[in-house]
């Protein structure tokens, strides 16, 4: 997420509005990670377990997913998702060529971290054109970790500053 910008400031990023609110932040890539182990470590998997990625269902909202059979997955009873509050709704995603996809089926929320694996491909500046995003999916049980190209359109929440 680099800011809302305009033409000019496509060439010089010093030149981005500011995308958060004042004292608000996107969170990095670790913090979604932390939150992942928060979650499992204090008994938010589906089955109450304190291991493993089962998380999924404790961010989900109640309503919305498209239904699965699967066991623990997001689209499975529905009224047990959300014990954590985080209430993520399943808005999809617009991939970089404008199309929207699986609305009901996932939500994908970016993160301010660049994706710089080695071979990762980058711009003619040389600036990585992907970020990581973790993802819902209606399908799964797990909060899901991915690449993404910057240009998709993703879901976004904000972190209070310390």
């Amino acid at each position: 997420v680099v800011g809302i910008h305009d033409a000019a400031s496509l060439s010089d990023p010093s030149l981005r509005k500011e995308f958060a609110p004042e004292g608000w932040h996107v969170p990095t890539d670790a913090e979604w990670t932390t939150l992942g182990e928060y979650l499992i470590a204090n008994g938010y998997n589906y089955d109450g377990t304190t291991t493993g990625n089962k998380i999924a269902k404790a961010m989900a909202s109640t309503t919305g997913w498209n239904t699965s059979s699967t066991a623990g997955a997001v689209g499975n009873e529905q009224s047990l998702n959300n014990s954590s509050g985080f209430n993520a709704v399943p808005e999809g995603y617009r991939s970089p060529n404008i199309s929207f996809i699986y609305g009901g089926n996932s939500t994908l929320f970016c993160s301010s971290t660049d994706y710089n694996a080695p071979g990762a491909q980058v711009d003619d500046n040389g600036n990585p054109i992907s970020a990581w995003t973790h993802n819902l999916g209606h399908f799964v049980s797990y909060l899901d970790r991915n690449s993404s190209f910057k240009k998709g359109g993703f879901s976004v929440r904000f972190i209070k500053d310390n």
